[in-house]
């Protein structure tokens, strides 16, 4: 059995379905999802149908991203936000609107039963995007922090650049509870980079997803990962979160 990572989809149904395909996912495969499963492409609605289905035949784990709190927060109560609708918000709503599964009650059920992390066998971390508190992420203040935080990667970007006798010696404490860490959350395209990109224990899989870049799925113990084609060019009449 595999542990496959998944970045953040932002509504690409098609990029989900081609890194299943080039994968070549079975139902023994374990898929741990980093969250942002909606908002930016037009079949938000359509990824997460898929997800549900797909948690009927495959071990799953969906984490929770900042941009799927919005949309559970708009199914739940009808609440939206203008940062929510100027980010991707709108597509989703139509998405709903246009598919007919705004009333389904299994898609409200996938977003309250969302995981704000999880800590598998081997030590190993997954969630969206980061935390803050130096006794780890069960000791977190804010659970906001679980899908907003940035310094978690800000700080293993550092930590890169540190002789690693140094951090054997005195491991920056943040890391020291965890063997890896897997997040999505800051797209790797920010430092103009489509592939995932490793900073001392934590592992970047948003490669993008959201504007120009690829869908990757991960195999967690031998780190050989799958990419879909660029978003633009999976929905070229669409202009994702540009």
């Amino acid at each position: 059995m595999r542990t496959l990572v998944i970045g953040d989809i932002h509504g690409g149904y098609k990029a989900l379905l081609q890194v299943l395909d080039r994968a070549e996912v079975t139902t023994a495969d374990m898929l741990i999802f980093l969250g942002d499963y909606v908002d930016g492409w037009s079949e938000s609605a359509q990824t997460v149908e898929k997800l549900i289905a797909l948690s009927k035949s495959n071990t799953c784990v969906f984490i929770r991203g900042n941009h799927d709190v919005w949309c559970g927060l708009w199914l739940e109560k009808g609440a939206t936000n203008p940062i929510w609708l100027a980010h991707g918000g709108k597509e989703t709503m139509a998405s709903y609107i246009q598919t007919g599964l705004l009333a389904d009650k299994r898609h409200l059920a996938f977003y309250n039963e969302l995981q704000d992390y999880y800590i598998d066998s081997e030590n190993r971390l997954f969630l969206h995007a980061g935390f803050t508190s130096m006794h780890g992420v069960g000791k977190e203040e804010y659970e906001s922090n679980y899908y907003w935080d940035r310094t978690l990667w800000e700080a293993a970007l550092l930590a890169k650049n540190i002789a690693p006798e140094m951090l054997e010696k005195t491991p920056p404490q943040r890391f020291a509870h965890y063997n890896e860490i897997y997040i999505g959350h800051t797209p790797t395209t920010n430092y103009k980079q489509d592939t995932p990109i490793q900073a001392y224990k934590v592992y970047n899989i948003d490669t993008g997803a959201a504007f120009k870049g690829k869908l990757t799925m991960m195999d967690i113990d031998t780190k050989e990962y799958w990419q879909s084609d660029s978003l633009p060019s999976l929905y070229p009449d669409e202009k994702g979160r540009n």
